[in-house]
């Protein structure tokens, strides 16, 4: 394929989605992620796109909001990776809010194993994926829905979380960052999920590293309240994912990286299926401010000592 004919062909699939990841357009147009980003750069110089970390999207798209459509088909394989590894956090018997989104959609589906649990929801797609789970209790908000992205928002949904206290909130989001932690581009989004946080006790962001370093309009979690991100590893040339996710360890979150694959100090090794690598630092993290008591307690699962941290993000960097 000539280069006129790809670039014509990523601009068509930007279009009609409004966001793709450059993995996403380096398989459709069948070459590599590197051609498809000297393409993605042109087509930007010439303002038919804007380039974002991991993909394109429509010009403006800082602002835009790519609907439920348009997100389920970004990073999927990503997604999937992080919804098995962010279940294996979860408690039999836990209760945990968990928000709106196509990441936290993947892991409703896998929740649904989970017996005695308990899930608050906003979102009408993790709802869906529990209504058939006969050992988990799904609790909706009130709210007004949004029908982009199914899920209920406004003063109805914020009011029905007053007085909840939970182990959990699981949170997905447009964009994270170590300076300003986790955005989205809707505000009354962002204002739900300021709410579930404050309804939780830890905060456990899903964001796959198409999503480190991109900043969206509306904070909704900043990062000191962020216990632990779950993400995957970023490719080996993606220099700014990995410098993030230092940063996010420098400020005290725990990694989680789905996939993840090495020994620190050896040659990588594959890592199994469903295996998990936390990169965690020392020191509390800060209570969520109105956080009291908990339904159900919960110790996280498969914490590293705090020794190995800095040296297995620097890991991804090197990779």
């Amino acid at each position: 394929m000539f280069a006129a004919e790809r670039r014509q062909l990523i601009l068509e699939m930007v279009r009609a989605n409004g966001a793709v990841s450059l993995r996403e357009l380096a398989r459709v147009v069948q070459t590599s992620e590197v051609t498809v980003r000297r393409d993605v750069r042109a087509l930007e110089a010439e303002g038919l796109l804007d380039r974002r970390h991991g993909g394109a999207v429509l010009p403006g798209g800082f602002t835009r909001e790519s609907g439920f459509p348009q997100k389920s088909h970004l990073a999927t394989a990503e997604k999937t990776a992080i919804a098995d590894l962010a279940a294996s956090f979860v408690e039999e018997g836990e209760a945990i809010v968990v928000g709106a989104g196509t990441t936290t959609q993947e892991l409703a589906r896998r929740l649904a194993r989970v017996p005695g649990l308990t899930v608050v929801t906003n979102s009408l797609l993790v709802a869906q994926a529990l209504a058939h789970a006969n050992r988990v209790e799904v609790v909706m908000t009130g709210g007004t829905l949004r029908g982009s992205n199914y899920a209920l928002v406004g003063s109805g949904a914020e009011q029905s979380l007053q007085g909840l206290r939970v182990s959990r909130a699981f949170l997905s989001g447009s964009g994270l960052t170590a300076e300003r932690g986790l955005s989205t581009s809707n505000m009354l989004s962002a204002s739900v999920d300021r709410a579930l946080v404050q309804a939780a006790a830890e905060v456990v962001v899903l964001a796959d590293h198409t999503k480190l370093g991109t900043d969206t309009m509306f904070q909704t979690v900043p990062t000191d309240v962020i216990t632990r991100l779950v993400t995957d590893e970023p490719p080996a040339h993606d220099d700014r994912a990995a410098t993030e996710l230092q940063a996010l360890a420098d400020q005290g979150v725990q990694i989680a990286v789905a996939g993840a694959s090495g020994n620190v100090g050896g040659d990588p090794v594959p890592a199994p299926p469903g295996r998990r690598r936390d990169v965690s630092l020392p020191g509390p993290r800060r209570q969520v401010p109105g956080a009291g008591p908990l339904l159900r307690p919960a110790a996280v699962p498969g914490e590293q000592p705090p020794g190995a941290d800095r040296a297995r993000v620097a890991d991804l960097r090197r990779r």
